[in-house]
């Protein structure tokens, strides 16, 4: 903590209470700033109500910091962390779905699965999400058992990409029973949540529920469970390499140098948590015009076979940049089911990580 902000700390413990204690002391100052003389923070009131009341004690807060010497601007919102947001509908029979996570003695491994692959990215937009249906897809035309785990809590889209919609039932109250399609068993918090409700949830309720479709999902005897994470290196990345027992991950980058960046970033992460990075894809690599058949590259092209040899890891492939592949993920039918040439691609991709023991 600076001497700036000890002194705005301070300054705001002379703002007392209706009800008693200061706004420090009942630890409601949130995300505070000081950048030069600019000044930022959050006053968080227990519940919506309070908060109503506290407009008074907001103004007065920033007219105690605006009277420090060197601030010469104050900011102060005034939010509610109010009640505990409320889990997604749950399944049948009473299954309740996220919370803060259990105790457990080490990494997992869900009953009857080989092993469990992560796809990651160091970005959103780099097609991560349709990397991991279709390589599912590919996987299951190849006999190989594969289970479809969509982790990124906060954007989940694996249920539009495999065109399943129907809410998964809990038998027992315990054990979720997954889904299925195109040959691959799947789970995603989008099918116990409505597709236009946000998941509005803190850290641990993000980490009890990954838990939970780790370790209470039916997941069945498989080879290869594909877990599509989210963008970056956040809670679900780190919670997923420390209480799973993962096999590796797979990187997914389009060739330009900022996305390069930012898979440097999910590499170094990976390296750090002890989980080995199986080999680095290049999505976007190229783009063939539909009228002209013209191929170029919007990307670049290459980068990411250049960033895999600097690093020693395997380059697994390129991807095409391709419109039916948008079209058929919008549609819930992978382009992976079908045999053109992504169709081609896929398999090639999934061939490589059966050759190479990986899947």
């Amino acid at each position: 903590m600076t001497m700036e902000a000890d002194r705005i700390y301070a300054a705001l413990r002379n703002l007392k209470l209706p009800d008693g204690g200061d706004l420090v002391a009942r630890d409601m100052v949130r995300a505070m700033r000081v950048e030069g003389g600019d000044v930022r923070f959050v006053i968080e009131a227990p519940n919506p109500d309070i908060a109503r009341q506290m407009e008074p004690l907001r103004q007065a807060a920033e007219a105690v910091v605006k009277q420090i010497e060197g601030v010469s601007s104050v900011q102060v919102a005034l939010t509610a962390h109010g009640p505990a947001a409320a889990p997604p509908k749950a399944p049948p029979q009473g299954m309740k779905f996220g919370g803060h996570p259990t105790p457990q003695a080490g990494p997992m491994r869900p009953a009857g699965v080989d092993r469990i692959l992560a796809v990651a990215s160091g970005k959103g937009g780099v097609g991560k999400s349709t990397v991991s249906a279709n390589l599912a897809v590919a996987l299951a035309k190849q006999g190989r058992r594969v289970g479809l785990l969509d982790a990124d809590i906060y954007g989940p889209s694996q249920p539009r990409m495999m065109g399943v919609s129907k809410r998964p039932a809990s038998p027992d109250g315990k054990t979720i029973e997954p889904l299925h399609a195109h040959g691959v068993t799947m789970m995603s918090v989008g099918l116990m949540v409505d597709e236009g409700k946000a998941v509005i949830w803190r850290g641990p309720m993000l980490m009890g529920a990954l838990q939970q479709m780790l370790g209470q999902v039916a997941w069945g005897e498989l080879d290869v469970l594909i877990v599509d994470l989210p963008p970056g290196t956040g809670d679900v990345q780190l919670t997923l390499c420390q209480r799973a027992a993962m096999t590796g991950a797979l990187v997914v980058s389009t060739p330009q140098d900022v996305a390069l960046l930012d898979a440097r970033k999910a590499i170094d992460m990976f390296n750090t948590l002890k989980t080995p990075v199986l080999g680095l894809i290049e999505n976007m690599s190229t783009f063939i015009c539909p009228n002209c058949g013209h191929e170029s590259h919007p990307f670049g092209h290459g980068g990411v076979a250049k960033e895999a040899e600097a690093i020693g890891v395997p380059f697994l492939g390129e991807l095409p940049l391709d419109l039916d592949t948008r079209l058929a993920g919008d549609s819930g039918t992978p382009i992976a089911t079908g045999d053109g040439p992504m169709a081609q691609a896929y398999a090639a991709l999934a061939d490589r990580l059966v050759k190479g023991g990986m899947a």
